[in-house]
């Protein structure tokens, strides 16, 4: 039974906003004079993951893992390869771009560099209008009052439409763009490492901010970072992945405290710490991220993973529940192969 299937079984007990079954995004290699497909980037190879609603689900794993490339498919910015993504009961996965229109005003995406993101051409104002211009009716006053309210709810003031996004901080630009994200009332929010390229002490403003966003609009985010600190202090659970497979699930507290996964161990034993009387072994992984265009056979991991046994080369392991809430790739945890 996949995790989905799995999890579809509690279905009365939790309200799912977003359901995603082995979802594959290969991405072709060209080749030759006569630029023919030799090959696929494997950016994501099989996932499964449910969000529920209001929740925050964190997604970790080292740069080129694939955690930006599956946010992008689940939003249907990039369409998949393979797999279902359900919305809100609704399958997005291959629905063309007309009928995907209305439903994007659901869906938005708070991306990494709010520089890059933002339109230097345009004012504030116009950037937080835009999006009420396509998917609304909205008058111009009306569209300017949203602006201005938007504005002051993420700590910037009405004056500050008329300015252009060069004239902010980083801090700053980032809080317009989610104030651009939050413009048409989103129930769904990927959050792309909204505070990686931050100042430490800004990012804990913006992380404060959209917690509280969160409570007042009643959000919930895929909040996708490599920092386990920043994943720690907003997520309720948290997923890690590796060369573009899930290789744990759980909720927060279990897996920081009692993580399975010798990737998510090795990861969390490289998180710094204040606690000078709390000593632990740092896990140094041998070798180097494998190719996504090579990957390993069975478990990904297994050509870094210092627990590593044959049957890790052969057979590829699934996610399993190994407590309530906990799930776990890995053969250790696997009675059938103890």
């Amino acid at each position: 039974m996949s995790l989905l299937e799995q999890d579809l079984v509690k279905k009365t007990e939790k309200d799912y906003i977003l359901q995603a079954e082995n979802i594959k995004k290969y991405f072709p290699i060209k080749g030759g004079v006569l630029k023919r497909t030799i090959g696929h980037v494997k950016a994501v190879d099989g996932i499964s993951l449910n969000v529920i609603r209001g929740e925050t689900l964190g997604l970790v794993g080292e740069s080129g893992s694939g955690k930006s490339t599956l946010g992008r498919i689940i939003l249907r910015l990039l369409d998949p390869t393979e797999g279902k993504i359900v919305f809100e009961d609704q399958d997005i996965s291959t629905i063309s771009n007309r009928k995907m229109r209305p439903i994007r005003k659901d869906m938005q995406i708070v991306f990494q560099d709010p520089f890059a993101s933002l339109n230097g051409k345009m004012s504030v104002q116009e950037l937080i209008e835009e999006p009420l211009l396509v998917q609304t009716k909205l008058s111009r006053h009306e569209r300017q009052e949203k602006a201005i309210n938007l504005l002051e709810k993420v700590g910037l003031r009405a004056a500050d439409r008329v300015k252009y996004p060069h004239e902010f901080s980083g801090g700053q630009r980032q809080r317009i763009s989610i104030a651009r994200a939050l413009a048409l009332n989103p129930k769904f929010i990927v959050c792309d490492e909204p505070v990686s390229a931050l100042d430490v002490s800004i990012q804990a403003q913006v992380l404060n901010l959209m917690a509280d966003l969160q409570d007042e609009f009643n959000l919930t985010y895929l909040f996708i970072a490599h920092d386990l600190s920043v994943v720690k202090h907003i997520s309720d659970r948290v997923a890690v992945m590796y060369l573009g497979r899930i290789t744990e699930i759980a909720p927060k507290k279990n897996l920081y405290d009692t993580p399975l996964h010798p990737y998510t161990q090795a990861l969390l034993s490289a998180v710094p710490t204040t606690n000078i009387h709390k000593k632990k072994e740092k896990i140094i992984l041998q070798g180097d991220l494998p190719s996504p265009s090579n990957p390993p056979s069975g478990c990904s991991f297994r050509t870094r993973c210092p627990k590593a046994h044959e049957r890790c080369a052969i057979v590829r392991p699934e996610l399993m529940e190994v407590e309530e809430g906990h799930f776990v790739a890995c053969h250790l945890y696997n009675k059938e192969d103890q």
